[in-house]
């Protein structure tokens, strides 16, 4: 028998030694640019850099992942999703915070028609449509805006005290239907997206809390119903108009949803912010829950909508990085939204920013040097991101561009560095990404059990999503439901049974739907 074949120790450490430094690659710079003239200067400016530890980036990006994955297998996030349930159901019982019943209790058949006078009073804009709703079986589209106007929420219109700021409302009104085939002769029904805070005293009133924002427009109101305010600057102007609903955000995407898919029985709202919205069993909640109601609202209505203020929970659930703790420590209210903090896109790009200035400190980023305005608080926008992850060019030139422009460096970044860069976005996306569906699988489980439904019987389900980042945001939406889609069969489920759905405009039509549905 010949002799086995004997390879050097040096060769196969040789051999070590090189892959090693392949695996290195994609977050190392080459050879040239490491000697390039303008790495060279760069050896020799102490000015504007940070000195930094001999971890190098493929060491600090390797922590990172294991960091940001570590809470994501199905098991933990099923747990979480437990816990979630069960902060549910103790705020379902005492709280005025969050888990919220609406006055609303039925959803839209799809059979809804005639035409709609929608408001949407968002922070910066004012928006005015006149929607025809046809039914979703129609032969033309079920719901579309005929006309439609937006005004710009400047801080002279913020700064509008009290009446003043009605009667602004009410002169934009008056200045769509001028522009319109409607008659005044019929009274034309309104449906208002308010998202600001009230207290809803009904489907169609509630009394005016502080806005905040920079709004003046509670002054000298707080307390005053919201709809007698908004018909009698209406009045004023002789518009033939009259509120029929009032509703926050979330629940206008479930309506519009619901309108289009009468299987829909949560909304998802994730821009800047995050909220959801659910309809669910009376049963769940507390006789205080409900305050004062006629009795006749509680012989109609076997569900409600809620307003779940979702971002308020898992204070406790979720398991927080270091870069977490130090936005909640620059918080003013550290506690108030912790699941927003987590996932919202006014965080995102904040978690991801603190990540890359660790990474320049100790790891050699940009060599050191901090890019202009990049220590400033927030500064790194979700959209930027959003061009890292997708950008499809060689050498991510397009997302270099937006990030130059935005923060400035005396030097291109390596092609190694932007790598570093998009990896870090898609690990802070994607945790965000599977916290969402946790959250969301929590909600169908507590919703499907109170039903008294078997999960693997209960039929599918349509969730209505909107918002930049859910809607616009590159694959977030994809890997959601993936995850949703794991957590939910492992649940008992049909596969691909509980499915997020877009709820285009959703502010504006759902406005309109909830005008058109009866007590």
């Amino acid at each position: 028998m010949p002799p086995l074949l004997h390879i050097p120790t040096s060769v196969i450490e040789l051999w070590q030694a090189l892959m090693s430094l392949l695996d290195s690659y994609i977050i190392m710079p080459t050879l040239s640019e490491v000697l390039s003239p303008t790495r060279l200067r760069l050896r020799k400016r102490a000015r504007d850099v940070v000195p930094h530890s001999q971890r190098n980036m493929h060491d600090f990006l390797f922590d990172v992942k294991s960091t940001f994955e570590a809470p994501l297998s199905l098991d933990s996030l099923l747990a979480m999703s437990t816990q979630l349930q069960d902060e549910f159901r103790q705020k379902l019982q005492s709280s005025t915070e969050c888990m919220l019943p609406s006055f609303s209790h039925t959803l839209p058949t799809g059979d809804e028609r005639g035409t709609f006078l929608a408001l949407d009073v968002g922070g910066t804009n004012f928006r005015v449509a006149l929607v025809e709703l046809n039914g979703k079986d129609s032969t033309t589209s079920g719901m579309w805006m005929s006309k439609m106007r937006s005004f710009r929420i400047d801080n002279a219109v913020r700064s509008l005290p009290g009446a003043a700021f009605f009667d602004w409302m009410a002169e934009k009104i008056q200045e769509v239907l001028s522009q319109s085939d409607i008659q005044n002769t019929a009274v034309l029904s309104m449906g208002l997206s308010w998202s600001f805070p009230i207290a809803q005293t009904s489907q169609k009133t509630g009394t005016i809390l502080p806005m905040g924002k920079g709004f003046r427009a509670s002054d000298g109101l707080i307390g005053k119903d919201l709809s007698l305010q908004l018909m009698e600057a209406c009045r004023s102007k002789d518009l033939n108009v009259r509120v029929e609903a009032i509703i926050n955000d979330s629940s206008a995407t479930l309506l519009t949803r619901a309108f289009a898919d009468n299987a829909t029985r949560i909304a998802l709202i994730l821009g800047t912010g995050f909220n959801a919205s659910a309809h669910l069993p009376v049963n769940l909640f507390s006789q205080e829950k409900f305050g004062s109601r006629p009795e006749t609202w509680h012989e109609k209505a076997e569900n409600v909508l809620v307003n779940t203020e979702l971002s308020m929970f898992g204070k406790t659930v979720f398991p927080l990085t270091k870069w977490d703790e130090q936005i909640k420590k620059n918080h003013p209210k550290p506690d108030y939204q912790p699941f927003e903090h987590l996932i919202a896109g006014r965080y995102l790009g904040e978690i991801t920013r603190l990540i890359l200035l660790d990474a320049i400190k100790t790891a050699g980023l940009f060599g050191g040097e901090i890019p202009g305005n990049f220590s400033e608080e927030h500064s790194f926008d979700t959209a930027i991101m959003a061009a890292f992850e997708s950008d499809e060019t060689k050498h991510l030139s397009t997302a270099s561009a937006a990030f130059l422009a935005a923060h400035p460096l005396k030097w291109t970044p390596s092609h190694s560095e932007l790598h570093m860069i998009r990896q870090i976005c898609s690990l802070v996306t994607h945790r965000a990404a599977a916290f969402l569906a946790t959250g969301t699988h929590a909600l169908w489980y507590l919703r499907t059990t109170a039903e008294g439904l078997n999960p693997a019987k209960s039929g599918r389900i349509s969730i209505g999503c909107n918002g930049s980042v859910i809607e616009r945001y590159p694959s977030f939406k994809t890997v959601c439901q993936t995850y949703l889609d794991d957590l939910t069969t492992m649940s008992g489920a049909q596969p691909n049974s509980v499915m997020l759905e877009p709820a285009v405009e959703s502010a504006i039509f759902g406005a309109a739907v909830a005008a058109s549905c009866e007590d």
